[in-house]
C-alpha cells in the first residue's frame, strides 16, 4: 500500500460522496480510502457501503474533531504515505498521485501540500512561515490588527502565507485540508496533539515534522476547497474564513490559537498574546466610537461584534489557567 487517505467526516454525507467521486475518476491503484466518522448520526456508512465498498470506516462514536478523527486514521492506516483530506474538497487533474511522486522523489522532505482553489478557480492559501510566537494571529484585531499589518509594511515584513504558490514553495506548515505525509515522519515526530478539537492543530503538527525533514507546496497541483463547508455548519456561523473571533466558532478559533502558541513557543509568548487582547477590547472600544463618528454612523465594525469580541476574550481569560498548566485536555467549545 502506497498511500492511505483519510477524510474525517461530521454531517457532510454529499461533499464526502463528491469528494470521493473525485478521487476515484483517476488512477487509485496502491491507494485506500479510509472515512473517520464523528458521529454524525446519519446514513453516511451506508451511503459509503452501496456507493464504494472499498472504503474503510471508522465511527469515533462523539464529534473527537480534527486532529483525534485523523490520528484513529492514521493508526489504521497501511499506506507508507498517508493524506489528511478535507471531506469539502475535489481533486483535479489527478493532484493527489501527482503530489505523491514528487513527494517521494523529493529527498530530504517530509510532507506536502498542493495550491488550494476556491470554488470560483481563485488560489487559497496553502502553505504558511512560521512568525515568531505566533504574532500573526493579532493581525485579525480589529483597528490594531490593521495598524500591525501598516508597521509591518513600513518594515517590508514578508506576508506570513503563501498566497498563491507556483512550482515548488517551501512553507513552515500546510493548511490541514490537503496535508500529505511520510510514515516516518510522523513515527518520529507523533500523530496530532490531542488537546486539539479544531483549528491550528495542523500548524502545530507540523512544527513538530518540521524537525525531521522539509516541508513544501506543490503549486501546480491542484485542489478545489469549498472552505469552511463543515465547520460553518456545526459552529452556526455565517463566516467560513479563519480570522472570524465574534462568534462561537471564532472563540474556538481563538482558543486553539492561543493553544499552540503555548504549547510551540512558550509560557512568555502565550501571556503577551492574551495580554494584547485584553487590551484589544478598550481599543476596540475607542476606535467604534470615532470610526462611528467619522463615517456618519456606518463604522467597519459594530458594537454587536464589540460585545462577541469580548465575551470571548473573557472566556479565553477563563482557560488560562489550564492552559498554562500544559496538562491533557481537550479543549473544545462545540
Amino acid at each position: 500500500m502506497r498511500l492511505s487517505i483519510i477524510i474525517v467526516n461530521y454531517k457532510t454525507r454529499q461533499l464526502l460522496i463528491d469528494c470521493i467521486r473525485s478521487i476515484n475518476q483517476f488512477d487509485t491503484s496502491g491507494t485506500e480510502i479510509i472515512v473517520v466518522d464523528n458521529f454524525s448520526q446519519d446514513d453516511t456508512e451506508q451511503a459509503l457501503r452501496q456507493h464504494f465498498p472499498p472504503v474503510r470506516f471508522i465511527q469515533m462514536g462523539y464529534n473527537a474533531g480534527f486532529a483525534r478523527a485523523n490520528n484513529a486514521g492514521i493508526k489504521a492506516a497501511q499506506g507508507a504515505t498517508v493524506l489528511l483530506l478535507n471531506s469539502d474538497t475535489l481533486v483535479r487533474g489527478n493532484a493527489i498521485q501527482h503530489a505523491l511522486a514528487k513527494l517521494l522523489a523529493a529527498p530530504g522532505y517530509c510532507a506536502c501540500g498542493v495550491q488550494l482553489l476556491n470554488a470560483d478557480g481563485s488560489p487559497q492559501i496553502s502553505g504558511n512561515f512560521a512568525m515568531r510566537g505566533g504574532l500573526n494571529y493579532l493581525l485579525p484585531l480589529p483597528y490594531l490588527g490593521n495598524f500591525l499589518k501598516w508597521i509591518a509594511g513600513l518594515f517590508g515584513m514578508k506576508k506570513p502565507n503563501v498566497p498563491e504558490a507556483t512550482g515548488m514553495v517551501e512553507v513552515d506548515w500546510i493548511n490541514g485540508a490537503f496535508l500529505m505525509v511520510r510514515q516516518e515522519a510522523i513515527r518520529k515526530a507523533g500523530m496530532l496533539d490531542e488537546d486539539f478539537f479544531l483549528y491550528a492543530e495542523e500548524a502545530e503538527w507540523c512544527s513538530r515534522l518540521k524537525k525531521t525533514g522539509k516541508l513544501c507546496i506543490f503549486g501546480d497541483e491542484h485542489v478545489v476547497h469549498l472552505q469552511g463547508e463543515s465547520a460553518t455548519t456545526a459552529f452556526q456561523s455565517s463566516d467560513k474564513g479563519y480570522f472570524n473571533i465574534y462568534d462561537r466558532k471564532g472563540l474556538q478559533i481563538m482558543l486553539s490559537n492561543m493553544l499552540r502558541i503555548r504549547k510551540q513557543f512558550g509560557v512568555g509568548w502565550y501571556l503577551f498574546s492574551l495580554f494584547i487582547h485584553v487590551l484589544e477590547i478598550p481599543l476596540f472600544f475607542t476606535g467604534l466610537l470615532f470610526d462611528s463618528i467619522i463615517s456618519l454612523g456606518k463604522p467597519r465594525y459594530s458594537f454587536g461584534k464589540l460585545r462577541g469580541f469580548t465575551a470571548n476574550v473573557c472566556r479565553l481569560i477563563g482557560f488560562a489557567p489550564r492552559i498554562l498548566a500544559n496538562k491533557p485536555y481537550f479543549y473544545k467549545v462545540l
